[in-house]
């Protein structure tokens, strides 16, 4: 199928590190010219987010009898790479920005770009918890991949107490203070292949970042397979359908 180009605008981010994911410079489909490649901010990037460290599905084209036991939050890239799983209807992914060795950088726009779409997958789900609770909603932005021209959208987080404000872009990188964004972006007719860029300047030079899955797109497909999804019984130590 012909790749679909599609950008959108992130007006927001908030700060803080990711300290499970390695570091990377322009990633290949950046664009930066031979001085400022010579410097640029550093980034990094996760994925295998869940929500309240426990929610989240993978499709998995395999029987519930071929497919092992839920893995916990830091073991799901294992998990989905050695199953081959593509995040159902939902990808989080939490990415810092670093500052460049030479100083700081300002962040000036972050865009969700989609290169290919496909039907929807058919593969039966598979939840990683039968359902677990938190008072903590993070601030994000929301993409919809399955639209057209997918804008992202900063939502407001929230605790027990207090609203927790979505920051917004420019934002200034520091040595002590990376630029963090939480992405979650969903589908529901799509199997969307996509990934972030974002666009920097320091002093005179300026560039864009290529945010991706270590070198790959990332992957968010909607499923199409009604009474196809799973959870873990503890007590069978096996796969029941809902």
């Amino acid at each position: 199928m012909a790749a679909a180009a599609i950008a959108a605008d992130v007006t927001g981010a908030r700060t803080g590190a990711d300290p499970d994911a390695g570091a990377h410079s322009a990633a290949p489909g950046a664009t930066a010219s031979p001085s400022e490649a010579a410097d640029p901010p550093t980034w990094s990037a996760d994925s295998h987010v869940w929500n309240q460290g426990c929610d989240h599905r993978y499709l998995v084209d395999r029987d519930p009898s071929a497919v092992p036991a839920p893995p916990v939050e830091q073991d799901a890239r294992t998990w989905a790479q050695g199953l081959g799983a593509v995040h159902a209807g939902q990808t989080v992914v939490r990415a810092t920005v670093s500052a460049p060795r030479s100083g700081s950088a300002v962040v000036e726009r972050l865009s969700v770009r989609v290169v290919e779409r496909r039907a929807a997958l058919d593969w039966p789900v598979y939840a990683m918890s039968d359902g677990c609770g938190g008072a903590l909603s993070p601030a994000h932005f929301a993409v919809d991949l399955d639209a057209a021209r997918p804008l992202a959208r900063p939502v407001d987080g929230a605790d027990t107490e207090r609203t927790l404000p979505a920051p917004r872009l420019p934002y200034r990188v520091t040595k002590d203070d990376p630029l963090v964004v939480r992405v979650e972006a969903t589908a529901a007719r799509c199997d969307c292949d996509w990934y972030l860029e974002a666009e920097w300047s320091s002093g005179g030079q300026r560039g864009t970042l290529r945010i991706d899955d270590g070198g790959r797109p990332f992957r968010t497909s909607g499923h199409t397979a009604p009474g196809r999804e799973h959870f873990f019984a503890a007590e069978t130590g096996a796969w029941a359908a809902r």
